[in-house]
């Protein structure tokens, strides 16, 4: 069996090299092909938005910043399971899991705790599969336009728990509607 008959995906194509007509060498045809693309595109509705006066709406399935949530008691959802950082693509998330203390129980929910938490926003491709694959439903990507702020240092681009969980001002008032509900 020869080199030239094995075909891996199955879908093998001859390919002739047959010498093209003194037309085909003048390249006539695909520049008037070529201009003709030119000029339809010129008649087309311009797509470009003046974005101080205009606001493009955004998508229904839109993810922002990444946000660890708090209950109603203001206690951290975070258990440290490391299903986030599993689920992962872009192995942006890491995490350190420490032990409760007795003294702390009005800061977290359960035994366990992330003592670390950190996102790094520039290998984030925001997918939202580390919001799906919380079970305490502890991480989520917020509707904020404000994505991740510019910077020229790097490490200013990994986001920790002083930037990550949710102010507790925010925890309480959410608590609040969810019961007026």
């Amino acid at each position: 069996m020869s080199i030239e008959t094995i075909s891996l995906s199955g879908r093998k194509k001859v390919v002739s090299n047959k010498d093209m007509t003194f037309i085909e060498r003048l390249y006539l045809v695909a520049i008037v092909k070529g201009l003709f693309i030119t000029v339809k595109h010129l008649f087309r509705k311009k797509v470009t938005i003046h974005y101080p006066e205009q606001v493009r709406e955004m998508s229904p399935v839109y993810r922002g910043q990444h946000m660890l949530k708090r209950d109603e008691q203001g206690r951290e959802n975070c258990t440290a399971c490391g299903l986030c950082a599993l689920s992962c693509p872009a192995e942006a998330i890491t995490m350190k899991a420490a032990e409760r203390k007795a003294d702390e129980k009005h800061l977290y929910r359960e035994e366990k705790y992330a003592e670390i938490y950190e996102i790094n926003m520039l290998r984030c491709i925001f997918c939202g599969l580390c919001e799906e694959a919380c079970p305490k439903d502890a991480i989520y990507l917020t509707e904020s336009k404000v994505l991740v702020p510019a910077n020229y240092n790097r490490e200013d681009f990994i986001f920790g728990k002083d930037k990550l969980v949710m102010p507790l001002e925010m925890a309480l008032k959410n608590a609040q509607l969810k019961n007026a509900n």
